[in-house]
């Protein structure tokens, strides 16, 4: 039976509804998506136009020394399958409880605490949405043309009129933009693969960097953790959410990640010349065209979620208005970012999101039953600490190449002696610590609980 949220956010049994969101928390929660609706929607989130280019954070991580070849598709592969793991973790408690992803949040942190990774969400999100506008107008502009500016503007209008219906959006994905970006994707790689590679693109590299380029393919797919409650919360099964969320975007990430190996090593490891050589194929545009479109389902994605996680500071707020707000605001700011700024972003989304999912698995170990998701649930600040706890270990071990932050992280870890060794990841470590931290805590809180309840 489908879920509604009460005024609080709280999910309750309600008649089955309408087959769209409601525009605030307080309407009904739709159980439409199957399978292929959901694994269609990872899939095609898995083949992104930024994953072209943006490999080049996996091949040269910052911080680390570059890759060999060989060394940055195994990096892509472990990356990406742990990243996806993740994501398929975090789609588990909305496909249960009918909530989006930071409502889920207020049953880990309380109602109040839940506000801080809305907001850094919120700021994630926006930082995602310019850089796929951003992509989309440098594709356009290669493909076809005419002023960078023009391409932001259309795709900033089509992504704001998407999210609108968005369950609808889902739908379009299965019945017909996935078959033709399967061809699109198949024949692209056909193409490249065939092709003699140019330059020494990876040929003087090194393993050493290893873990640091796969903390860059983990960061890309965790990106997707704090938003795939806001998906799955419409999924029949809670196994249906989980496997659509790890299988359909851990083979596209892949596949996408190793095509944009391929174009790269054709244009001497040039991001900016990456679509040069798709383009050279005899139906390249048409294949280049279908990618470009298809990308708004990226920016969708991110304007959308951007909007459901601005409505657990604002539960009354109208999802429509806010997501007209934000298209604008992602628009305005593609005109003015660059893609150079990708892998710096990468590091610090990596630092923040994949310690948020360590607590939550360890405190879901300790703390079994229904969690308090209303909007005024008990603060629990022991899982903020141990947030932040996870968030350091990050930072000691890869503090990435973001100006001021990055700086900071290092001067940090030079003031205390700290050297980690290459084989150890960033992500890894900080989920592990993360979650052990957060089991420890969760029993603490939960054994003051008890001794509280028995001296009252």
């Amino acid at each position: 039976m489908p879920l509604t949220t009460s005024g609080s956010g709280t999910p309750t049994e309600a008649p089955r509804g309408p087959d769209e969101v409601a525009p605030t928390l307080d309407g009904p929660v739709p159980r439409s998506l199957g399978l292929l609706d959901q694994g269609a929607f990872w899939a095609n989130l898995g083949v992104s136009l930024l994953g072209f280019a943006g490999v080049l954070a996996v091949l040269h991580p910052a911080g680390a020394p570059p890759l060999t070849i060989t060394a940055a598709v195994v990096a892509t592969v472990v990356g990406t399958l742990l990243g996806s793991a993740m994501v398929g973790l975090s789609a588990i408690p909305g496909a249960r409880t009918g909530a989006p992803a930071m409502v889920v949040l207020r049953g880990l942190f309380g109602g109040v605490l839940s506000w801080i990774p809305s907001v850094l969400n919120v700021v994630q999100l926006v930082g995602w949405g310019t850089f796929e506008l951003v992509v989309i107008a440098q594709a356009g502009v290669v493909a076809l043309g005419g002023p960078t500016w023009a391409w932001v503007l259309g795709a900033g209008v089509v992504t704001t009129l998407l999210t609108l219906r968005p369950l609808g959006m889902l739908r379009l994905l299965r019945r017909v933009v996935t078959v033709l970006v399967a061809i699109s994707v198949a024949y692209l790689a056909w193409w490249l693969f065939t092709r003699p590679a140019a330059g020494d693109l990876g040929q003087s590299g090194s393993w050493s960097g290893f873990w640091a380029g796969t903390d860059a393919a983990i960061a890309v797919a965790v990106s997707w953790i704090p938003v795939a409650s806001d998906y799955s919360r419409h999924s029949r099964r809670v196994g249906t959410a989980f496997t659509a969320a790890t299988v359909g975007y851990g083979v596209t990430q892949i596949l996408c990640f190793v095509v944009g190996l391929a174009a790269l090593s054709l244009v001497g490891g040039d991001g900016d010349a990456v679509f040069a050589p798709m383009l050279a194929a005899p139906f390249g545009l048409a294949a280049l065209l279908v990618l470009t479109l298809r990308e708004t389902d990226q920016s969708f994605a991110n304007v959308y979620s951007t909007a459901v996680s601005a409505q657990n500071l604002w539960p009354r707020a109208d999802r429509r208005v806010l997501c007209v707000v934000i298209g604008v605001l992602v628009t305005v700011l593609a005109l003015g970012v660059t893609i150079d700024d990708y892998s710096s972003f990468l590091a610090v989304i990596g630092s923040v999101f994949v310690p948020l999912l360590g607590v939550g698995v360890g405190d879901a170990l300790v703390r079994r039953g229904r969690a308090d998701l209303s909007r005024w649930a008990p603060s629990r600040p022991l899982m903020v600490v141990a947030w932040l706890v996870g968030l350091v270990a990050y930072q000691l071990v890869n503090p990435g190449g973001a100006p001021g932050w990055s700086d900071a992280w290092t001067a940090l870890r030079e003031a205390i002696g700290f050297a980690p060794p290459s084989w150890l990841s960033a992500s890894l470590l900080s989920f592990l610590v993360a979650g052990v931290v957060g089991a420890a805590l969760a029993a603490l809180e939960r054994g003051r609980r008890g001794r509280g309840t028995i001296g009252a």
